[in-house]
């Protein structure tokens, strides 16, 4: 009986960096696609990790979405129980949930709108906001950073 091989770990991060890179410049599958020569399903498949990104063709989506080829192996991990490459005193368990949100439309959009307000101190109130809707007020008193005044009506 087969069975189905799962993707490289490493594989699956480095095609989550790519789409999270693609979608936070509005870019289609199809046209990242169309810059390489491929379909948008061999796209579809890199970014899954079902097929490997070769080293020729990851210095190809460096160049046309702009970032090194470093960026694409930030936080990846090194072994099945290993801490995630360049994570220092983080906890593993952050990146690939701030990858996956920020490679949502929501998590797009809302870190467009979140990156728009340029002053710092209101920022933190959005912050804290979304700390409180959430029911997470522990962490955000826990953070190092000193909660804002609440914002009046």
């Amino acid at each position: 009986m087969l069975t189905k091989k799962s993707p490289n770990p490493i594989d699956k991060h480095v095609g989550s960096r790519v789409r999270m890179r693609r979608v936070l410049i509005g870019m289609s599958q199809e046209k990242l696609g169309e810059a390489l020569g491929l379909t948008f399903q061999q796209v579809q498949k890199y970014e899954k990790g079902t097929n490997r990104i070769g080293a020729s063709r990851l210095q190809q989506i460096s160049n046309i979405l702009g970032m090194p080829v470093e960026f694409f192996f930030d936080g990846a991990p090194v072994g099945e129980t290993a801490q995630p490459l360049g994570e220092g005193l983080r906890e593993p368990a952050d990146t690939p949930y701030v990858a996956d949100f920020l490679a949502s439309n929501e998590g797009v959009q809302l870190n467009r709108a979140f990156l728009r307000i340029r002053d710092p101190k209101l920022r933190r109130r959005v912050v804290d906001l979304v700390n409180a809707i959430a029911g997470e007020d522990e962490i955000a008193q826990a953070a190092a950073v000193p909660a804002a005044p609440p914002v009046e009506a």
